[in-house]
Order: C-alpha cells, then sequence, then structure tokens
C-alpha cells in the first residue's frame, strides 16, 4: 500500500501543473489548452507505444473501445476545458476549491468497493480535508466581493463543479477497472487512454477550427500569439501531468483502496497552490498555511486508518508496471 501512496504524491507534483497552465498561457482559450494538451499526449503515447501496439490493440474488446472513448472524455477532454475555464474565470484557488472536494466524492461513490474504510471511520480526516478547502478559499471570496467579480467567479465555479463531477465517476470506475484487468499494465493503459482522448480532441478540434464557433477564436487574427511557447508548455505538461502522472496514478490505483485514493488526489491540489504561489512570486498567507496543515493531517490521518485496518497477511500484487 506505502508503494501505492508514493506513487499518488509522485502523480499529484505532476498533475498540480494544470492549474497554473492556463495563467501561464492566458492568452490562448480553455478549448485550445486542451486540444493541444491531448493531442500533444496521443503524439506522446503513440511514439512509446509503438513496438508493441499492434498487440495491445488486438487484446481490445469492444466494450474496452467504448470505456477508452467513455474515460477520454470524463477523465480527459471534457474534465480539463471545464476546469481551464474555471481557473480562467474564478482564479487557481478558488477552481481548488472544488476539485478538492475529490477526495469527499471519490468516497462516497466508492465506499462500497473492497478494502474501503466506512465513511463514519473516516469522518474527521474528511472534516479536516472540508475545514481546509473552505480556509484556502475565504480570501478569494471576499477580494472578488471588492471586485464586482462575482458573475465570473460563479460562473468558473460552476465549470469547476462540472469537472469535479466528470473527474469524480472516471476515477472510481477506472480504479475498478484496472483492479479486475491485469491484463493492462499501467504504463500500457496510460498510452492507450492518451491515444483514445487526442483522437477524441482533434475531431472537436476539427469541428470547432472548422466552423470558428469557439468564442474568441475572432481574435485569431488579432496582435499574435507565441505559438513557440505554447506548444513548448504543452508538451512539457502533456508528458508530465498527462504520460508520466497517469502511469503513476494507474499504479497506485491498483494498490490502494478507493477510499484511500481519493484522499491522495489532495497532493494535486497542494502541489497546484505550490505552483500557483511560485508563478504569483509569493509566500502563503497564515490562513493559506493553516489550510494546507489541515490537508496534510487529513491525508495521513486517512492512510494511518487504512493501514490499520489492512489484513495482517500479505497480499501479492497484480499489477505490473
Amino acid at each position: 500500500m506505502w508503494y501505492g501512496v508514493l506513487c499518488g504524491l509522485a502523480a499529484g507534483s505532476m498533475w498540480g501543473m494544470v492549474f497554473v497552465m492556463p495563467k501561464w498561457l492566458a492568452e490562448f482559450s480553455p478549448f485550445e489548452l486542451m486540444f493541444g494538451r491531448y493531442v500533444a499526449y496521443a503524439l506522446i503515447s503513440l511514439v512509446l507505444l509503438a513496438p508493441r501496439l499492434g498487440g495491445l490493440l488486438r487484446q481490445l474488446t469492444r466494450a474496452d473501445y467504448l470505456l477508452l472513448l467513455r474515460y477520454a472524455l470524463a477523465g480527459n477532454v471534457v474534465y480539463y476545458l471545464l476546469l481551464s475555464c474555471g481557473v480562467q474565470m474564478a482564479g487557481v484557488s478558488a477552481a481548488s476549491l472544488i476539485i478538492g472536494m475529490l477526495p469527499l466524492t471519490i468516497s462516497l461513490l466508492g465506499r462500497r468497493d473492497h478494502g474501503s474504510v466506512s465513511l463514519r471511520v473516516l469522518a474527521w480526516p474528511l472534516a479536516l480535508v472540508a475545514v481546509g478547502m473552505v480556509c484556502i478559499n475565504v480570501e478569494v471570496f471576499s477580494g472578488a466581493a471588492g471586485q464586482g467579480a462575482w458573475t465570473s467567479v460563479a460562473a468558473g465555479m460552476l465549470c469547476a463543479v462540472g469537472a469535479l463531477l466528470s473527474w469524480t465517476w472516471y476515477a472510481v470506475d477506472n480504479t475498478r477497472f484496472l483492479k479486475r484487468n491485469p491484463r493492462f499494465s499501467s504504463g500500457d493503459w496510460s498510452g492507450l487512454f492518451g491515444i483514445a482522448s487526442g483522437l477524441v480532441a482533434l475531431v472537436m478540434g476539427l469541428v470547432v477550427f472548422g466552423i470558428g464557433s469557439i468564442g474568441g477564436m475572432e481574435q485569431a487574427a488579432a496582435p499574435p500569439r507565441d505559438w513557440l511557447r505554447f506548444w513548448l508548455l504543452i508538451t512539457l505538461v502533456a508528458a508530465g501531468a498527462s504520460v508520466i502522472g497517469n502511469q503513476l496514478w494507474n499504479m497506485a490505483c491498483r494498490r490502494v483502496p478507493v477510499t484511500l485514493s481519493g484522499q491522495l488526489l489532495l497532493f494535486e491540489i497542494l502541489f497546484g497552490l505550490l505552483y500557483g504561489y511560485l508563478y504569483q512570486h509569493r509566500a502563503p498567507r497564515p490562513l493559506e498555511v493553516l489550510a494546507i496543515v489541515l490537508l496534510i493531517g487529513g491525508v495521513a490521518w486517512s492512510v494511518w486508518l487504512h493501514a490499520e485496518r489492512r489484513p495482517a497477511r500479505r497480499t501479492i500484487q497484480s499489477g505490473v508496471f
């Protein structure tokens, strides 16, 4: 289990980049960010899987193809499009408030899975997490009220709620699939997931860019944008957050119960905040420090509860790298 926890921590360090990328590339629309990231993810996955891609595709059933399509939409394309909108309209911390509820929603959805700890036992760790997430955003909303920016914040929050629901379903269902199907390694499944996500993004891009129906596309002829910087950062995030991060997450999912995997997602929020502070060139404020302590405490408490309730006998891990 502890190896799974470390994989979850490492995945969070990769995924935290997605919270600041919309700020790094603020001149580009959320759709352009989504399109670039997942097309790059697909291309990298194709290169990595090239020697064994034919064999992998022959293993896939019709149900697997449909599942990859659903996962590509819920776990990547729709999720990141909504998250980017939320970050650009409401800010990094405000979006974190909603996405930070993933431990709660995943624990609720996966509460009956094998090896999960009951919500009654997890009540106090989850309470720490909830209080921590509220602390992070107290100053965000007071600042928005002073600037008369409630409309933008509310719209961004709605987008983040959509992202939360989308990723909750994906996280739980993907974990269940990986535990039932050891025939796919964590890396191979991540690569197939990336190719499916890139194909979905490519089809959507051809439609949207073709008819010019996305908001802000009219500005393409306005001041030139730094496309070299765009593709460099997009490729960095695709390689780190998508290729490496997803593989690490798949490895974690095979080694920890669903309810614990939800708690491990807080590492993504913590690293997202850290990268946000670095981007803003500032230290966390006292209330933010308190929130971070509460979040880390909640995760550590949850890990301890899961470790305490594991059977004494050792079980052989069926997952492969």
